[in-house]
């Protein structure tokens, strides 16, 4: 991907604003640009039984899924929402039923911090 995109700014440069992929008279790419790109990638990518479902039907289904990845990977709700330009409350809000199987964790966890008598909490 990086030369791929090293590829692009050789032969394009970046815009005037500094987007790297921008519209025929500069600034943003019209939608309609994103939605086809975006379906012929998901096309080529998918089978055709993925392609039909609603599987990242849209690129900003790609930031659900990787803040939820984040989420469910154990990284504290502080850094995601800061990584993801959320406050804790929104992203709590919107993302807490995405968790799932961190009982076993948590458990495991506190019963390490009981054992080594760290009970800073």
């Amino acid at each position: 991907m990086t030369r791929v995109l090293r590829a692009h700014l050789a032969e394009f440069s970046e815009g005037a604003d500094g987007r790297v992929f921008y519209g025929v008279r500069g600034g943003e790419l019209p939608n309609i640009t994103y939605r086809r790109a975006w379906r012929k990638a998901r096309k080529d990518a998918f089978t055709a039984d993925q392609f039909a479902s609603p599987l990242a039907e849209r690129p900003y289904d790609l930031r659900h899924a990787c803040v939820s990845t984040w989420l469910n990977a154990g990284v504290p709700a502080t850094q995601v929402a800061e990584w993801a330009g959320h406050s804790v409350e929104v992203l709590l809000k919107t993302y807490a039923k995405c968790i799932s199987g961190q009982d076993e964790v948590a458990r495991r966890r506190i019963s390490a911090a009981l054992d080594t008598g760290d009970c800073s909490w």
